[in-house]
């Protein structure tokens, strides 16, 4: 990434959230576009998505709290995912199928 992302203060964010939530969600917004432009560029389609994703589970939060369950509920199915891929689990292995050669000439029907 070229340039760094500053944030305010701590203070300043607090402020933020309880006075101007919207503001702080446009800070959020722009923070994430600005890291993911940074990013190599076949890498930005795959964040833009996550992160399309990530807005809709805060678009189902009732407050901030529920809004971090959602958000940690999500983040676990990720590493569960990630867990079974590491360990071959992954729903591709899992399938069967029974395979049936087919002799040339042969009708399918």
């Amino acid at each position: 990434m070229a340039e760094s992302i500053s944030l305010p203060s701590f203070e300043e964010l607090a402020a933020m959230a309880k006075d101007n939530p919207e503001q702080l969600s446009q800070l959020r917004h722009q923070l994430c576009e600005q890291f993911i432009a940074g990013c190599s560029s076949d890498m930005q389609p795959r964040l833009h998505a996550q992160q399309s994703h990530i807005e809709r589970v805060l678009q189902r939060a009732k407050n901030p709290i529920h809004a971090n369950v959602l958000l940690r509920e999500e983040l676990h199915k990720q590493i569960v995912k990630f867990a079974d891929a590491l360990q071959g689990d992954s729903e591709t292995s899992q399938c069967s199928a029974d395979i049936v050669p087919f002799e040339r000439g042969q009708e399918w029907r």
